[in-house]
């Protein structure tokens, strides 16, 4: 089984670097199961297809939550993300929904999808993370190991 983490965004513009920041934070953990491989996507976009058709799971770090949401760490899962994901919030979340639109045009979508992200309180350019995001990429980081150490769980007894 494939697990693919996949962190989006432009660290450039300070909190849009979350998800960059969040999946090399989690690179770092130890107890990372063998069969996971993590992506700094950064803003590929279509470019990172071959990792999403190639993952039977797909876990997302990214800040498309919406700024007005509660700011908070977000987790959204399989059946949750299609209406969530079509509400264009950032500069590259067009890239994730269309990769995962390609994915299930091609018949090649991951069996398990998760987004963790927050809601970004700073995107101006040349500036680093805001404080309160870079103080949320640490549970961000746990709700991701949660999702890996489950969906290893379930593929063990398969």
């Amino acid at each position: 089984m494939q697990i693919q983490v996949i962190g989006l965004g432009n660290i450039l513009f300070g909190d849009e670097g979350f998800g960059v920041e969040a999946a090399m934070a989690l690179k770092e953990r130890s107890g990372i199961p063998p069969e996971v491989n993590i992506i700094d996507g950064g803003t590929l976009g279509v470019a990172l297809l071959e990792y999403v058709e190639s993952a039977d799971s797909l876990l997302v770090f990214d800040a498309i939550i919406p700024q007005e949401y509660e700011f908070k760490v977000h987790v959204y899962r399989d059946a949750e993300l299609p209406s969530f994901i079509h509400r264009k919030m950032s500069a590259h979340q067009m890239g994730f929904s269309e990769l995962l639109s390609l994915a299930k045009l091609h018949d090649r979508m991951p069996d398990r999808v998760a987004l963790v992200g927050v809601p970004p309180k700073n995107v101006i350019l040349g500036e680093s993370m805001s404080e309160a995001v870079g103080a949320l990429v640490q549970p961000a980081v746990d709700a991701g190991m949660l999702i890996l150490e489950e969906w290893h769980r379930e593929d063990v007894k398969e």
